[in-house]
């Protein structure tokens, strides 16, 4: 909807992982083999998890389990990554495949490596697990092949080049560590997926579509059984994002409210972004989550009197993976292929011009009916200054914009 050539699927990304899944361990394998005492079974299972590791998105993946079922599903501890694991026994069960049931278990604790760290059931080859979801750092190939899948999609620039991680690799004190020089392709790596989120997966426009598709999830649940599908994976897997023609298609008036507003995305009638802000670092600590009874009740006497269903609040954390730390130093590094010695680097110890902070919280405002823009524009005002004494927001709602959208 925003950017048009970004079309591309999970399937893709997921054979892309599973391509450098392998080119990761025959990299490790060619130099350290015997050393690690490495084995096909090692390949495999590494392999597999590149594969297999997304199968348990649902349908417009992390807006689908972020998003929609906390709306639909109070108190829903469910993710993808446990759905993952469901979905493959699914599969191996319903299709009978012959694998073997040590490789599958490798397999499924390969894939939430970075929901299970540190990995104290395991006794050796612990650097396996840093290669498809690294919970150590998050340097991992599914990273590497969705930050230049995604930006080639969107026509964005990337000057991160995984080759070169990939080149410079090694297993010390069993975790993979890089290059001292390759500080700064690691940091480009965050700082890319960071920039990825900002312009592209949170754009204001997506992110209207994105609310728009909740609401109209959330009010065709019971037409699409979508809650009482998601434990179930001979369920699950039938629901993708063919589910959105399921409402446009449909004459069952149950799902009317639903359909009216995915018409409204296909004629491009979004939500109306109203404004934004940075929330303060100094006010981070204690910041909790907008919601749109915050916008309402912060509005003054006027002509218009809001209620909660006519604001739709996104509230965007972008960081570089580990929330307002630094990732980096959870990276080691060594200097040359004779030392055994590894060691973390401080960003201060290779340029002064690298960030000191690693957040952003952003709270965005939107009218869901163009009338109203105003009227949410000024309680959002208000709010921030009742809330900060300022208002952190750039710059006013443009007036032409509130003039356009109340003339008939």
């Amino acid at each position: 909807m925003v950017y048009p050539g970004a079309v591309h699927s999970r399937f893709e990304h997921s054979l892309g992982v599973y391509w450098l899944a392998e080119e990761a361990v025959r990299t490790i394998e060619a130099r350290q083999g015997l050393e690690l005492g490495m084995e096909r079974f090692d390949l495999e299972t590494v392999k597999l998890a590149g594969l297999l590791h997304d199968v348990g998105h649902g349908p417009f993946s992390h807006m689908f389990e972020y998003a929609l079922l906390p709306q639909i599903l109070q108190g829903s501890k469910w993710s993808h990554e446990d759905m993952s694991l469901r979905m493959i026994d699914y599969m191996v069960d319903e299709h009978n495949i012959d694998i073997d049931p040590g490789c599958l278990k490798t397999v499924k604790e390969l894939i939430v490596a970075s929901e299970h760290f540190p990995h104290s059931d395991v006794k050796d080859k612990k650097f396996l697990y840093d290669i498809v979801a690294n919970g150590r750092n998050g340097v991992d190939v599914d990273k590497f092949d969705y930050i230049l899948r995604d930006t080639r999609a969107c026509g964005l620039g990337c000057n991160f080049q995984f080759q070169r991680l990939m080149e410079s690799m090694r297993v010390l004190g069993d975790e993979i560590c890089y290059r001292d020089k390759e500080y700064l392709t690691i940091h480009k790596m965050f700082a890319t997926r960071a920039d990825l989120h900002r312009t592209v997966y949170t754009h204001a426009k997506v992110k209207a579509v994105e609310l728009m598709l909740v609401d109209a999830l959330a009010k065709a649940d019971n037409f699409l059984r979508i809650s009482s599908s998601i434990q179930d994976p001979a369920e699950f897997w039938k629901l993708d994002d063919s589910i959105v023609r399921t409402i446009e298609t449909t004459t069952d008036q149950e799902v009317k409210e639903a359909s009216d507003l995915i018409r409204r995305i296909r004629r491009r009638d979004l939500y109306r972004f109203c404004n934004e802000f940075s929330v303060p670092k100094d006010s981070l600590d204690h910041f909790k989550p907008i919601i749109p009874r915050d916008i309402v009740c912060s509005q003054k006497s006027g002509s218009v009197s809001l209620k909660e269903e006519d604001v739709a609040v996104s509230n965007v954390k972008i960081d570089l993976t580990r929330g307002r730390s630094n990732p980096l130093e959870s990276v080691n590094f060594f200097k040359d292929y004779e030392s055994a010695e590894k060691f973390t680097i401080q960003n201060s110890r290779i340029s002064h011009l690298l960030p000191t902070f690693y957040q952003d919280n952003i709270v965005r405002v939107y009218s869901k009916r163009p009338e109203l823009v105003e009227a949410v524009s000024e309680a959002f005002e208000n709010f921030q200054l009742k809330t900060y004494g300022i208002k952190p927001q750039v710059h006013p709602t443009p007036e032409k914009k509130c003039r356009k959208i109340l003339s008939p």
